[in-house]
C-alpha cells in the first residue's frame, strides 16, 4: 500500500474513534507530513474516488503526485468525524469535497459545527469547496452521456445481459431508461465505482458534470 492508501486508512480509523485512534492520529500526522498533503478532497463513497481518478486522469493530472488525497467517508452522515480530523481542529488541511443533494444537510450541520460558517445554500458550501451532485453522482453522469452513450458503457463492460435481465424484472417495466440504468448500477458491492469510472472514461469532456468539474478546479 502506498502512502496515500495508507493515510486513508489511518484517517478512516482516526474518524472512526476506534480503542486505535490515538496510534491512528499519531499515523495520519506523519503521513500527512511526508508526503505534504496539500488538500483532503472529502467524498460519499467509492464511487466518487474512481471518477474523480478517472477524470483528473483524463485531464492530464496525477493527483498523487499534486499532494490531493481522496478520501471517502464510508458515508455522508459521517462526515463530520472527518471535518474534525481533517479540518481545523485535526490535521488543519485544505478541504473540498462532494456530496448528494439529498444528503446536504449533513454537511451544512457538520461545517458549521467544525467552525467552518453557516453553509446554508448551496453557493454557501461551494464557497467552502463542497459541490452537490443532483441527485447523486451516477445521476450527474447518466445525464452527461446520455441513456444511449451509458448503454454503450455496459456493453464495454460486457454487462448487456444482466441488464436486459434486470430491465425485464416486473418491478423495473414501469420505470424510464434512466431509472432503470441508475439502480442496475446499485444492483451490486462494487459495481457503483466500476460504472463510475467507467462512464467517466467514455464522457465527452466538453459535457463533464459540473460539480465534478468544479471541484477538480478547486483542488
Amino acid at each position: 500500500m502506498d502512502d496515500m492508501g495508507k493515510f486513508r486508512r489511518a484517517v478512516t480509523r482516526w474518524a472512526g474513534r476506534r480503542t486505535e485512534a490515538s496510534a491512528a492520529a499519531a499515523e495520519a500526522r506523519e503521513l500527512a507530513d511526508r508526503i505534504g498533503l496539500r488538500t483532503v478532497v472529502l467524498v460519499e463513497g467509492d464511487s466518487d474516488l474512481r471518477a474523480i481518478d478517472a477524470l483528473a486522469s483524463r485531464r492530464g493530472r496525477d493527483l498523487d503526485a499534486e499532494s490531493v488525497v481522496v478520501v471517502p467517508l464510508g458515508g455522508a452522515t459521517n462526515i463530520g468525524h472527518f471535518l474534525s480530523v481533517c479540518g481545523p481542529k485535526g490535521l488543519g488541511l485544505p478541504l473540498a469535497g462532494l456530496c448528494d443533494v439529498g444528503e446536504m444537510r449533513h454537511f451544512q450541520r457538520a461545517l458549521e459545527r467544525e467552525g467552518f460558517g453557516s453553509p446554508y445554500t448551496p453557493q454557501d458550501l461551494e464557497s467552502l469547496g463542497f459541490y452537490l451532485c443532483d441527485a447523486d453522482l451516477e445521476d450527474e453522469l447518466i445525464r452527461a452521456l446520455g441513456p444511449a452513450g451509458v448503454e454503450r458503457v455496459i456493453e464495454s463492460e460486457d454487462e448487456v445481459r444482466p441488464f436486459r435481465t434486470f430491465q425485464n424484472q416486473p418491478f423495473q417495466r414501469e420505470r424510464t431508461i434512466h431509472q432503470q440504468l441508475r439502480r442496475f448500477m446499485g444492483t451490486h458491492s462494487g459495481r457503483k465505482a466500476q460504472y463510475a469510472h467507467a462512464m467517466v472514461q467514455s464522457l465527452d469532456l466538453d459535457r463533464t458534470p459540473r460539480p465534478l468539474e468544479q471541484l477538480l478546479a478547486r483542488v
